[in-house]
């Protein structure tokens, strides 16, 4: 009885069945992850070139350098819906680190909207029982009070901006602010009970 349209992200698209109602429709039932049809949105360059940056380490990065890398940054969907772009300001630089950010955990989970959908990447630092690590984390943001058109474009969406993310390792779908007051759960992603602290702050 639903129809997913592969238009540029028209609510019109998503549910064209007169006889069903949005708030109780099929997509509610089970993980927004599971929503895999094309909407039609494109990826900026600039959201690849940021990943890019963030992806590629180098082994002796000047000070200046180092400064500018992004710990965190928020993506979001431009206003006529055909875009993922770069969320204006709300990004994490290693610079800022001791400085005007002294937990990027808690400063990263104060950027989150409360009532709207957004994609992340968070470059974790953590220590296992043998060694320190840093990996890229891929964050689905999905708050459950944000709005069904929302919720529902941005599931449709998020293929779109994974396929160009190539070779990251992990993935989070957080659908409320209770899902990051814990930081284990982001540990668990990232390498489980092996894992013994995260951000300097021991688990």
């Amino acid at each position: 009885p639903l129809t997913v349209g592969r238009g540029g992200g028209d609510w019109r698209h998503f549910v064209t069945s007169p006889s069903v109602s949005p708030t109780k429709s099929r997509f509610m039932e089970g993980p927004l992850s599971e929503l895999t049809s094309a909407s039609g949105v494109k990826v900026t360059d600039e959201v690849i070139t940021v990943f890019n940056d963030m992806k590629v380490r180098k082994a002796q990065p000047n000070e200046d350098e180092k400064k500018k890398r992004k710990k965190a940054i928020l993506f979001c969907l431009s206003k006529d819906l055909k875009n993922i772009v770069l969320d204006d300001g709300k990004e994490i630089l290693v610079g800022d680190l001791g400085t005007t950010v002294h937990d990027p955990y808690q400063h990263f989970v104060k950027m989150l909207p409360s009532n709207d959908c957004r994609y992340a990447l968070y470059d974790a630092t953590y220590e296992t029982k043998e060694t320190k690590k840093e990996d890229l984390v891929f964050i689905f943001w999905a708050p459950d009070s944000a709005p069904l058109k929302s919720k529902m474009i941005y599931a449709s969406s998020k293929d779109a901006i994974k396929r160009k993310f190539e070779g990251i390792k992990h993935e989070w779908q957080v659908n409320g602010f209770e899902d990051l007051k814990d930081r284990h759960t982001l540990a668990e992603k990232l390498g489980g009970s092996s894992v013994i602290s995260l951000e300097g702050t021991p688990l």
